[in-house]
């Protein structure tokens, strides 16, 4: 309810309702690309002065060394199957986990206000808190998943920040269907920002930024980047957002991670994405290459099939990585002993070979043997390979 420029807002926590009378100022009632006005000042006004009062939500530090799989929203919204991995975790050498918050849909997993459509039917898990609350008491540190510039709801219900076609500017799309949000579009970025803090808010203690780049599989030659300001290249585009990311969430506390193509740490280019490792170290706390064997071209490093040899190819990938960040510390007066900002994807997936728990193994070994603690095991069906796993 509102009346004479004010709102009623009804808040019940444990069975005791809370009125609430909220003045709004008239900054809060202008436009916006990612809320509602009620939505902003929820964001504005109450999270940062009366609810964190009333609820107590708790952050892990990031364990060192970290090891951690990956769950989807809906395994994350089905009790069973989330218990199960959750298991896994308790009694293996695991101690975290990554979850998504935003997939490549643009589905939020939360309940939440953002404006979102239906594209993909996302799941969205009711009882994401608590169950935050319930990992934590495992001491199990919680990781959020923000896809980021590969958005197709977003650039359905925003269409004027969607990567363009040339041809006759509506949104561009790959070769599976979906959009990108044009990487210079600033107003997205605010977006970003404000669901990365509301999930602060959920317990959420580091938020993992994946798709951040330009587009790659579809028709590169019929796009149209509106946004991009003058002669800015893609990579100080991408630059300019890590920059703004970090400055806008340092005050939460919250660590913040990057994923990677895997050819980041040894090619030289952007590969026409934006994507440049060195460009990553000033602005994140971890660092994600995706090494996935299976994902590098054949004859690479002159392996006919990479997937067949997963030592050789996370060691070679993230020496160079090391070698790439040294330098980088060196050039920016940091003492070349500062731990190491990178933390790789590793492949426990069937794709190019059968991956069992030699081959899972492997990558891990290869991760340790270049000075590396910490790696993350993705699997997109969140079925994992457990005799890989030391024990507890």
């Amino acid at each position: 309810m509102s009346k004479s420029g004010g709102s009623f807002i009804l808040i019940t926590i444990s069975g005791i309702s809370f009125v609430l009378f909220v003045f709004l100022a008239p900054s809060f009632l202008k436009s916006t690309y990612y809320a509602s006005s009620s939505k902003v000042v929820l964001g504005e006004i109450l999270t940062t002065s009366i609810l964190p009062q009333i609820i107590s939500v708790t952050h892990l530090d990031t364990p060192e060394p970290l090891k951690a799989i990956y769950m989807t929203a809906c395994v994350t919204d089905t009790p069973s199957w989330r218990e199960s991995l959750k298991g896994l975790i308790d009694t293996t050498e695991l101690n975290a986990i990554v979850i998504d918050i935003k997939d490549y849909t643009g589905i939020v997993s939360f309940p939440n206000d953002f404006p979102q459509t239906d594209i993909g039917r996302g799941c969205v898990v009711s009882d994401m808190r608590e169950f935050i609350q319930e990992l934590h008491k495992s001491n199990i540190y919680v990781i959020g998943r923000i896809a980021v510039f590969q958005d197709p709801s977003y650039a359905k219900l925003f269409p004027e920040l969607a990567v363009k076609t040339k041809s006759n500017d509506g949104a561009w799309k790959d070769y599976k269907g979906l959009s990108f949000i044009d990487v210079g579009a600033r107003p997205y970025w605010d977006y970003i920002v404000e669901l990365s803090k509301e999930a602060y808010t959920l317990g959420f203690d580091e938020f993992n930024y994946d798709y951040v780049r330009y587009p790659s599989d579809g028709n590169m030659q019929n796009t149209s980047y509106t946004w991009t300001v003058g002669t800015t290249t893609k990579p100080e585009m991408l630059k300019n957002f890590f920059e703004y990311l970090h400055d806008e969430m340092k005050d939460t506390n919250a660590k913040l991670s990057v994923d990677l193509f895997g050819m980041t740490t040894t090619v030289d280019s952007d590969m026409n994405i934006g994507q440049v490792l060195e460009n990553t170290l000033p602005y994140f706390d971890y660092v994600s290459p995706m090494v996935y064997p299976s994902h590098y071209p054949s004859t690479w490093n002159g392996f006919a099939n990479p997937a067949e040899h997963p030592y050789e190819v996370v060691k070679i990938a993230m020496n160079s990585a090391r070698e790439r960040e040294q330098l980088w510390f060196i050039k920016n007066g940091i003492a070349t002993s500062t731990p190491s900002k990178m933390r790789p994807w590793l492949q426990d997936f069937n794709l190019g070979a059968t991956y069992g728990p030699d081959k899972v193994r492997a990558q891990i070994q290869a991760t340790y043997d270049v000075g590396l603690t910490s790696w993350m095991l993705w699997n997109a069906g969140n079925k994992y390979t457990a005799p890989a796993l030391l024990p507890e």
